[in-house]
């Protein structure tokens, strides 16, 4: 189990330098559009900040830069599944999450053993254009059903008030970006986030 329900994704290392310190307790490190160096760099600055601040990190996607890094978790979608050698990072001691949007994902994802599973999304999401509409709070009590133990992350137009109910449905952690990240106050937004779902039984 990742040791937090609250699991925002950022795009880069300066987001994390800024909010980790308010109580982020596990954090996705999703970077686009960067060279390998920048990528590098920037995960090997969040390692140490992470570490600082006993916070689980989750690199998206690079898994073979992760691995060099020794880093502990990574976050994997299903298009880049087909060239990540998840055999290699467990070996490794690095755990693995996976995305999911339907039932041939999810039975993708399961082959894989994950150490978490990943729906959305959830609501509509401005974050990126996606060919999978809203799967709604429903899907998240179905995905719960068939994994078991495996925590269910739910993303996708999440907000603290959304929060509660997903996590109602089945959702054991909640993943947010733009609602963050898109807020004039990025710092209070946080401990909103923290406050709502900390405080969630």
């Amino acid at each position: 189990m990742m040791i937090d329900r609250f699991y925002p994704i950022f795009d880069s290392y300066t987001w994390l330098e800024k909010l980790i310190p308010f109580g982020i307790k596990v954090v996705q490190l999703r970077i686009k559009n960067a060279s390998e160096t920048d990528i590098r760099h920037q995960i090997q600055k969040a390692k140490l900040l992470c570490y600082k601040y006993d916070t689980t990190l989750v690199i998206n996607d690079y898994w073979q830069i992760a691995l060099e890094e020794k880093c502990n978790f990574v976050h994997v979608g299903q298009e880049d599944l087909v060239n990540c050698d998840i055999k290699k990072l467990k070996m490794n001691g690095i755990k693995v999450g996976i995305s999911t949007h339907d039932q041939n994902e999810l039975e993708t994802a399961l082959f894989n053993s994950p150490d978490y599973i990943a729906l959305g999304p959830i609501y509509p999401t401005i974050l990126k254009k996606m060919k999978w509409k809203q799967q709604g709070l429903k899907k998240l009590t179905e995905w719960k059903k068939q994994i078991g133990n495996i925590p269910l992350v739910a993303i996708g137009g999440m907000t603290p008030e959304r929060s509660l109910k997903a996590l109602d449905a089945g959702a054991d952690i909640i993943s947010a970006v733009t609602d963050i990240t898109l807020n004039t106050d990025p710092k209070t937004r946080v401990l909103n986030w923290l406050e709502t779902i900390n405080n969630h039984v």
